[in-house]
């Protein structure tokens, strides 16, 4: 099938923690015969700073942040057979929602995909004129990266014809074991950006475990996190590319993941810094949260904390054998069940049976 990708950046992870989620299963869809082309607007300096080449196996539209540009590259929606309007563009994100609605073919699958649930449905509850009510009738499917029952259950509520969550994961490809760099040598370290429903848990376990354990050394990579006091044992690096991550994930004793408020609050919904530390082999310390047993076992697979007195807990009784011993079950756990491929075929047989589901209830077309 042709698909037509409305969203923030395939190119760009700089403040675009979805980019990965994107890239992989995108490029498995592609491996599966779809075509694709992905409409990212030049916003939010993304394109100064790149992870990647434009890839062999998507077209990438980078277009203009004006309104003119945005009509133009709608206007191209007319031609796919799968139409997607991901959440969280940052410009335009209404005018694109209605736009794929007013553009693509009647026998075209309309597809709203979330990567901010909770975020998104707050919004929802909050605003009765939201373009997603309005859109909701025209849409065939909402595809969430996280939120299990929960977001599911919401999403039915406001209309969706169907709600289908389609985690994270690894792809093996592009995240890995690799050997240790001493840039990101540290007991803990965390990845993140500094956002204003993440940064009072970042506070509470990370912060307090490094008070907590003032002969440790600490590591916070992600934008924001300078303009912050930080204790003396905490070292901030900034933004880290894509292209470091393994190195940064595979060389601490152990790596922090750490759920924005909202999410942490929904569930289900594991972000992609799990699957790539996990994928690198490295021993992951995550805040509790409902489901995580679906991807990985507490106390063999994954340590999981409370607080930032249980992160300076795990940590201060975790040797590198046990963190190697972690790490690698982790690994075996993510490889098996949770990789891109097993989401694009997920995805593929969603679009699949969408496509058939729509021919059969379409209006036949007379031949001229």
């Amino acid at each position: 099938m042709k698909i037509a990708f409305y969203g923030s950046s395939l190119l760009s992870s700089y403040w675009n923690g979805a980019a990965t989620y994107y890239r992989g299963l995108l490029r498995d869809l592609a491996r599966r015969g779809h075509r694709i082309t992905f409409y990212e607007p030049d916003a939010f300096e993304r394109q100064q700073h790149r992870d990647i080449d434009p890839p062999d196996w998507a077209e990438v539209c980078v277009y203009a942040a004006s309104p003119g540009a945005m009509r133009a590259v709608l206007a191209e929606a007319a031609g796919a057979d799968v139409v997607v309007k991901a959440s969280g563009v940052g410009i335009f994100d209404d005018e694109l929602l209605e736009g794929i609605v007013a553009a693509s073919r009647p026998e075209a699958i309309r597809i709203f995909w979330d990567v901010d649930a909770p975020a998104t449905l707050a919004e929802m509850r909050a605003n009765p004129g939201h373009a997603l009510h309005r859109a909701m009738p025209a849409l065939d499917l909402v595809l969430t990266y996280g939120g299990g029952p929960p977001v599911v259950a919401a999403y039915e509520g406001f209309g969706a014809r169907a709600c289908i969550p389609v985690y994270n994961a690894l792809d093996p490809e592009t995240h890995h074991p690799v050997p240790p760099d001493p840039r990101f040598s540290a007991d803990l370290a965390f990845l993140g950006n500094r956002l204003p429903d993440r940064e009072a848990r970042v506070e509470k376990f990370f912060l307090v475990a490094a008070a907590r354990l003032p002969e440790k050394s600490f590591l916070i990579g992600g934008n924001g996190w300078e303009s912050r006091g930080l204790p003396a044992n905490v070292r901030h690096l900034g933004h880290v590319y894509t292209r470091e991550h393994n190195a940064f994930n595979a060389t601490p004793r152990a790596v922090l993941n750490i759920a924005r408020d909202s999410m942490a609050a929904v569930g289900f919904s594991p972000a992609t810094r799990v699957f790539e530390a996990t994928g690198a082999g490295a021993c992951l310390i995550t805040d509790a949260w409902e489901g995580i047993e679906l991807f990985l076992k507490p106390g063999e697979e994954v340590l999981v904390a409370r607080d930032g007195r249980d992160v300076a807990e795990h940590l201060a009784a975790l040797t590198p054998d046990r963190a190697r011993t972690i790490g690698e079950a982790a690994r075996a756990r993510i490889v098996a069940e949770h990789t891109y491929a097993r989401r694009g075929a997920e995805v593929d047989a969603i679009l699949k049976q969408e496509a058939a589901r729509k021919a059969e209830g379409a209006p036949r077309r007379s031949v001229a």
